[in-house]
């Protein structure tokens, strides 16, 4: 299958569960709402995506969860659940099972991104036409978008989660002889100065989720300036 095939890696938002860096600045019940907005923007554009779509929740106990979300997407929409392990090791299972069923280009997204529009979209599928590997990095040094045409290499000791990942995903492809292409710039939320950089990233976005989640920011940044005047 030549189509281009969507993959969301997602955790299911829960109070304590992921984002703790946010959560130590926000609580956890509040960080749990800017997760579930973060991801209702990711399933929007997995509801605008022209080609089949890849929810991967982070274990089997999430399929019927994943379920859930899927049921808005109007693309064929499967279910794999991740395996367990570091960040490289899933995205490794992941790609190997959808390329054992014949899908050949991978768009792999998280659920953090609300930067990434149609446009991004466009570019990456383009670009998977004659390069290897498409990257669209973090402004943190991360990586927002990791396509490809072909198997990712061994990805199970690169620095995930760290300012030093995009680099070694890139170098990691190339001693692998791969093409690569990265273009642009985009944002992941992880702290609390994300947070703020959300105002202006989403001021003139019109999508719903993104309005929603733009709603959310503006509230939150105003109670925290009221709680601390």
């Amino acid at each position: 299958m030549t189509e281009p095939t969507l993959i969301l890696v997602c955790k299911r938002p829960a109070p304590g569960s992921g984002k703790q860096r946010l959560a130590s600045s926000l609580g956890s019940e509040m960080t749990q709402k800017v997760a579930e907005a973060l991801l209702a923007c990711a399933l929007e554009d997995a509801c605008n995506w022209p080609g089949p779509v890849v929810i991967a929740p982070a274990s089997a106990a999430d399929v019927d969860w994943a379920r859930n979300l899927s049921a808005p997407i109007p693309s064929p929409v499967m279910i794999i659940p991740q395996v367990a392990g570091n960040l490289g090791q899933r995205l490794n299972a992941l790609d190997q099972t959808l390329r054992a069923q014949g899908m050949e280009q991978l768009v792999f997204i998280g659920s953090d991104s609300p930067g990434l529009d149609t446009a991004d979209y466009a570019a990456v599928c383009a670009a998977l036409q004659h390069t290897d590997i498409v990257l669209i990095p973090a402004l943190d040094g991360g990586v927002v978008l990791m396509a490809s045409r072909c198997a990712w290499p061994d990805l199970s000791a690169l620095p995930w989660s760290s300012d030093q990942l995009g680099a070694a995903l890139i170098d990691a492809c190339r001693t692998a002889r791969q093409s690569v292409k990265t273009f642009g710039h985009g944002t992941d939320v992880d702290e609390m100065e994300d947070i703020v950089g959300l105002v202006t990233l989403l001021q003139r976005d019109s999508r719903p989720a993104r309005c929603a989640l733009l709603e959310l920011t503006q509230n939150i940044l105003f109670t925290l300036k009221i709680a601390n005047a």
